[in-house]
């Protein structure tokens, strides 16, 4: 049962939240190391961070039943594939195009939702759609006129907000079940896991790196991670679904201006322009989405 009573503001936490995961890209910008390596101890040290906090959680294990243990290795693999795709195209593309392509994530999962749960969509969500995707191919169709190099990062960026879409339709089905905070911890690991198999398969040095290398890789797992998704995931239990998502909005906003002032990224103006239609998308469907939960036709 959701709680109606959070221990401060959420007005606050959600702040602290959107503006950790601005920083997401930007601390991936900083580090030379692979990004698979990256994502390995992204997920390694959130773990350990939130070990502490879960070994009380430890005999709700053998309440996972094999078909939700074989859920969250799904959730674990698809998130991996998020962070090894979506990273990777920050090597590729600008921040703004990136993080832009990146909020289209709940369109996909409303259209991963009408699929699989057979939930409805209406007029106005359909339209939502349709003027998200218009910007994306925008924002692409710009950075065409830039290079083929940009257009790869652009379709790694694609293809890995597909992969965040994927996990998060898991986590809506097995989250009826499963706690939030053990989800994460488990989802965490097993990301973790696939990284390792991937980066030795790679044969990727995953050992010795600089000072400043270890210094990115815990701040990743500090700053976007416990501080942005982890207060996401304690947020639920306090207010709508609906109200976290549009923090999606916050990313490519705040990672752009990030972007300006510490790589001298300018935003172009396919960018702004795809950037507002995808915003103005999410809007109509978040608004059609408290129409339906209102009651209001």
């Amino acid at each position: 049962m959701k709680k109606t009573s959070p221990p401060i503001a959420p007005f606050l936490p959600l702040l602290v939240g959107m503006i950790a995961i601005s920083f997401s890209p930007i601390l991936v910008r900083y580090s030379s190391a692979p990004v698979s390596v990256q994502g390995m101890y992204r997920m390694l040290f959130t773990v350990l961070l939130m070990l502490p906090f879960g070994i009380r959680r430890i005999p709700q294990l053998r309440l996972i039943t094999r078909k939700d243990w074989i859920l969250l290795g799904l959730a674990g693999f698809f998130l991996a594939l998020h962070f090894l795709l979506w990273m990777d195209s920050l090597n590729y593309t600008s921040i703004a195009s990136s993080t832009i392509i990146l909020s289209l994530e709940p369109v996909f999962v409303m259209i991963g939702a009408y699929f699989i749960f057979k939930e409805r969509l209406s007029k106005l969500a359909l339209l939502g759609l349709f003027v998200a995707i218009v910007g994306a191919f925008y924002v692409g169709s710009g950075d065409f006129g830039i290079s083929s190099k940009a257009i790869k990062g652009d379709i790694l960026s694609f293809l890995g907000t597909i992969a965040v879409a994927v996990n998060m339709l898991i986590a809506k089905r097995i989250l009826t079940r499963v706690p939030s905070f053990l989800y994460s911890l488990i989802v965490f690991a097993v990301a973790s896991f696939c990284f390792a198999l991937y980066n030795l398969s790679m044969d990727f040095n995953m050992t010795t790196y600089a000072s400043k290398e270890w210094g990115v890789f815990l701040l990743l797992a500090i700053v976007p991670t416990v501080f942005g998704h982890l207060i996401f995931n304690w947020l639920l239990q306090y207010v709508n679904p609906t109200t976290i998502s549009i923090t999606v909005l916050a990313e490519p906003v705040g990672a752009s201006i990030l972007g300006i002032i510490l790589f001298q990224e300018m935003v172009t103006s396919s960018q702004l322009i795809g950037g507002v239609l995808i915003i103005a998308g999410l809007l109509l469907y978040m608004r059609s989405e408290y129409s339906v939960k209102s009651g209001v036709v």
